[in-house]
Formats: C-alpha cells, structure tokens, sequence
C-alpha cells in the first residue's frame, strides 16, 4: 500500500492551497481516509476525515469552515482544499487511511492503517 501525498508549499497568510493524495495497492473505495498535521515541536493532529462514500466529513474546528476534504474514488485519490490559511496551519500534513472506522474513532490515529510520508506547508504572515 502507498499514499503519495503531494501540493504543499510557501504560501502567505490569506491564501489557498490544495494537497492531494493518492493511493494504490488497496481498494481505495473501502477506506476511510483522513489527513493529519504535525507542526515543529507538537504533536501530531486531527485536520480532516472523509468516510468511504464521500457522505460523511469531520473536521476540528480549528479548520471547519476553512479547510474542505473530498475524494475521487475513480481516481483513488482524497483531496484537502485549504483557504484562509494561518501561520498556525504551517505543518508537515499527512494522509492516512483506514478501514472499518467508526464514527467516534475517526479523529483518533491509532484508528487508521497505513499513512503517506507528508507534504509541508508553510504558511508566511
């Protein structure tokens, strides 16, 4: 299984950014996929979770209203749309998937199976 996360870089505050991932060797349509984020010196942190068909999405609410998760099924790939972003939303940002999550679990890392190597964002005040 791989999860190839890609699009992160120097952006300034106020502006938008959209990470992917992709993933193969899994049957992508059964996964719950989520992104987290870890920030210099902290600890790795809930952004986003998608369930399998799209119809159920989670977010913090340091992101909600900002930050909008989707994914493509036919193109095994889930997708975080950043807007707004903060100096505070600078991180290294990573996919994960997992499966048979359930709801009260999905913030949570241990529920999920396989992780991407992550992307870096850095957001300039």
């Amino acid at each position: 299984v791989q999860l190839q996360a890609y699009g992160g870089g120097l952006v300034q505050a106020g502006d938008s950014l959209r990470l992917s991932c992709a993933a193969s060797g899994l049957t992508f349509s059964t996964y719950t996929m989520g992104w987290f984020r870890q920030a210099p010196g902290k600890e790795r942190e809930f952004v986003a979770a998608i369930r399998r068909n799209g119809g159920t999405t989670v977010y913090p609410d340091s992101v909600k209203g900002r930050f909008t998760i989707a994914r493509d099924n036919a193109k095994n790939t889930v997708y975080l749309q950043m807007n707004s972003l903060k100096p505070e939303d600078t991180a290294v940002y990573y996919c994960a998937a997992g499966r048979d999550i359930i709801l009260s679990n999905i913030r949570s890392q241990n529920a999920y199976h396989y992780w991407g190597q992550g992307t870096l964002v850095t957001v300039s005040s």
